[in-house]
């Protein structure tokens, strides 16, 4: 079965979309059982807590090491090869005996939950131009859902029956998108066969030679630390309100990430459409405009939501644009230059959630702010630096093209 060349089918975009949130729902279902798997063990949660340390160190391992091979190996095979190896280690999961052996299974299992970043730049891959941008907005738009609601899913199934049901739900769940895959998504031969240390080390070429692609991937990691520096202090900062509110309130404020997770692929049409940058300015603006709301009525839970949505549309926004840009780069090369673009946007997510933490502890909600709208002001200090010099660009090619249409026209 092969897609229509000129029109990719809704079928084949969702099936990616709902395979997308499934598989990286995988990654967060621990995080509200931790209370439960440290009472199965008897252990500290301080200890439990490297589980999501483990399950998110096997992913950026998957990104690094797996996601590449989508330009090197046949891609459906590919994803339903993880996607077995995903099941398999969340039985592991559901079967410890013991934690350190959870936390190899954890750090397996989010390691073969990779599957979305080979589905997108597949997705961006399959559809034709004027869809590209469409088809990467709706797929990231199931992988934003499956991270938003697997936490509730997790919290629900592992209060009435354990937590160890939920992981072997989880793993029938991959066996029968195994299957799905497996049927619906056509054969896509690599463009790119080669050697897997030489397509290891054409990630640092790849890096050097496109200027579009360093610029992309500098806005991601700011904008996701900008995002992450809220993210990782919102739950301290809301315990140190005088109402001392819990982590049910916290997790109430990940429901408005539906906005940004419904507005994706309207977001990604925009930015296929466009030659600018513009889409960035306005979501990085977005963002800045969303820690001005929270320093100044960082008080208030309503001031809160609205700063939260600003910070999630615009954190949305400004990723699918830059997906969108840099699959358009090399047609041989996307799931590479996806491992680049994601790599640095985890690191960079990283490094605001530590600098978030650090500036909460020493300056208070104000310095959670300040690091937020510092790393939003530098990412719209860039698309502007870039945007300049690409007009000025423009503006000396097309210099000789004027001076020798001047010299030769009549005097009138």
């Amino acid at each position: 079965m092969q897609p229509d060349p000129e029109r990719l089918p809704h079928r084949i975009v969702w099936t990616m979309a709902m395979a997308s949130g499934a598989t990286v729902a995988n990654l967060y279902y621990n995080q509200p059982l931790l209370a439960e798997i440290a009472r199965s063990f008897s252990a500290s949660l301080h200890v439990v807590g490297l589980v999501p340390t483990a399950t998110q160190i096997g992913y950026g391992l998957g990104m690094l090491l797996v996601v590449p091979l989508g330009d090197a190996r046949e891609r459906r095979r590919l994803v339903v090869s993880c996607i077995g190896a995903a099941a398999v280690a969340l039985v592991a999961i559901g079967l410890s005996p013991n934690l350190p052996w959870l936390l190899a299974a954890s750090l397996l299992m989010g390691t073969a939950s990779c599957v979305p970043q080979i589905l997108v730049p597949l997705a961006a891959g399959m559809a034709p131009p004027g869809q590209r941008g469409r088809a990467v907005g709706t797929v990231m738009s199931g992988l934003l859902f499956g991270i938003l609601l697997s936490r509730t899913l997790a919290g629900f199934v592992g209060a009435a029956v354990g937590w160890r049901t939920m992981y072997f739900v989880a793993a029938g769940v991959m066996v029968a998108l195994a299957v799905a895959l497996r049927i619906e998504l056509p054969r896509s031969e690599a463009h790119a066969p080669m050697r897997y240390g030489m397509l290891l080390r054409s990630l640092g070429e790849l890096l050097r030679g496109e200027p579009v692609l360093r610029l992309h991937a500098a806005l991601g990691a700011l904008s996701f630390a900008a995002f992450s520096a809220f993210w990782a202090t919102l739950a301290l900062h809301l315990h140190a309100l005088p109402g001392h509110y819990g982590p049910r309130t916290a997790g109430a404020y990940g429901a408005v990430g539906l906005i940004g997770a419904v507005a994706a692929p309207i977001v990604g049409k925009s930015a296929e459409g466009r030659g600018d940058r513009r889409i960035n300015a306005i979501a990085i603006g977005n963002i800045l405009a969303g820690f001005a709301v929270l320093w100044s009525f960082g008080n208030s839970l309503w001031a809160l939501g609205a700063g939260c949505i600003l910070l999630d549309f615009g954190a949305q926004a400004n990723h699918i644009s830059n997906q969108t840009r840099i699959f358009a780069l090399r047609e041989g090369a996307r799931s590479r230059l996806n491992t680049v673009y994601m790599v640095t946007y985890f690191a960079g997510g990283a490094l605001g959630a530590y600098a978030g933490t650090v500036a909460f502890a020493s300056f208070g909600w104000g310095g959670v702010c300040a690091v937020g709208a510092a790393c939003a002001a530098a990412a719209l200090l860039l698309v502007r630096s870039r945007a300049g010099n690409y007009a000025r660009g423009q503006r000396t090619l097309a210099a000789p093209t004027r001076s020798a249409s001047s010299s030769t026209a009549p005097l009138m």
